[in-house]
């Protein structure tokens, strides 16, 4: 199944419902009067948070959403029924977007929190409301008031604690399968990971959870549009923390192939995604440590890159594939977010 992310949808709100012309008929009363009553309010459309659901497929099959007219007025001075509110489920963490004003109007970051998005109109009058001492038998009414109509954009981000980073085959969906609950793919192929995935992991510390976070692996000029694009980074908005993950394997300090290549590659394409996101802790994570390499001149290179980079700020060899320095690295995640 397809992860979708992002949507665009039209709602519209209940429209009022019309007043209504009525004069009282009794048996002993020949001239009784008006006694239209007025409109019912059009019913409001609300978002609600649901920690029940985690994508937004469902809003690619379906892109109209009204609520309920009001119901016109009735004799007797009825006021005719109100709409029905329409309430419409969203994954928490989704961002409520005006497309023609282009503002985020909420962060839904809350189970069950409500939001009111368009308001139905209100009803119109009855002729009970314009009768007076001149005009004792008004036939007017007004119509009921058209509700509020939008284009509205969702954009759901993950709440993750932890985000992995890389370019493809570096090793990442195989960590994070070792150590969380998540089921990622993996193979020898270029972008086995094609949606965002989210795993729990255990925290034995403190005896809760944390959520750590797969993204599809980016490459070289993601932000032109290259491999599967850089619109997943909008995942690492809630994250403490990055783990950059490289695949030693592939660095050849003769050739000129250095971890500061990749560091930089990766890093440039999430400076023209959001700046801001390299403000965030990131750990270098230099895996595959059970294929052939040159140990002392890429604990050199890593020490160079801490000092070079100050937002990366601990570096560690692992193997995923061997479950070699998976335990230590896991422990100090762990401690870490229970700062």
């Amino acid at each position: 199944m397809k992860f979708f992310d992002e949507a665009i949808i039209n709602i519209k709100a209940g429209k009022g419902g019309n007043g209504c012309i009525s004069f009282h008929r009794a048996k002993f009363i020949p001239k009784g009067g008006p006694d239209g009553g007025n409109g019912g309010k059009g019913g409001n459309i609300y978002f609600i948070s649901d920690n029940n659901i985690n994508n937004l497929n469902n809003f690619h099959c379906k892109k109209n959403y009204m609520s309920q007219d009001g119901f016109k007025g009735q004799n007797y001075q009825c006021t005719g029924k109100n709409g029905k509110n329409l309430f419409i489920r969203v994954p928490i963490g989704t961002n409520i977007i005006d497309i023609k004003k282009k503002i985020v109007l909420i962060s839904l970051k809350k189970n069950r929190q409500v939001f009111l998005v368009a308001k139905g109109g209100n009803g119109g009058l009855g002729n009970i409301n314009f009768k007076s001492s001149i005009n004792r038998t008004p036939y007017k009414k007004t119509e009921g008031i058209l509700g509020e109509k939008k284009k509205i954009k969702l954009e759901f981000i993950l709440k993750a604690d932890i985000s992995v980073l890389g370019l493809p085959n570096s090793g990442k969906s195989t960590f994070i399968k070792k150590i969380s609950s998540a089921n990622t793919k993996t193979g020898n192929y270029f972008f086995t990971t094609t949606k965002p995935i989210l795993g729990i992991i255990k925290n034995k510390l403190n005896n809760s959870f944390v959520s750590i976070l797969d993204i599809p692996s980016i490459i070289k000029k993601s932000s032109l549009g290259k491999g599967l694009g850089l619109n997943f980074i909008k995942h690492f908005e809630y994250c403490n923390l990055l783990l950059h993950f490289i695949d030693i394997s592939m660095i050849n300090i003769k050739n000129n192939s250095s971890i500061f290549d990749i560091v930089n590659i990766i890093n440039y394409e999430i400076k023209k995604y959001n700046k801001k996101f390299l403000l965030k802790e990131q750990w270098l994570i230099l895996n595959k440590i059970d294929l052939p390499h040159n140990k002392d001149n890429l604990i050199y290179y890593s020490k160079k890159i801490l000092i070079k980079y100050k937002f990366i700020k601990k570096f560690y060899f692992i193997s995923s594939k061997k479950n070699i320095g998976i335990e230590k690295l896991s422990l100090d995640i762990l401690k870490y977010l229970n700062k």
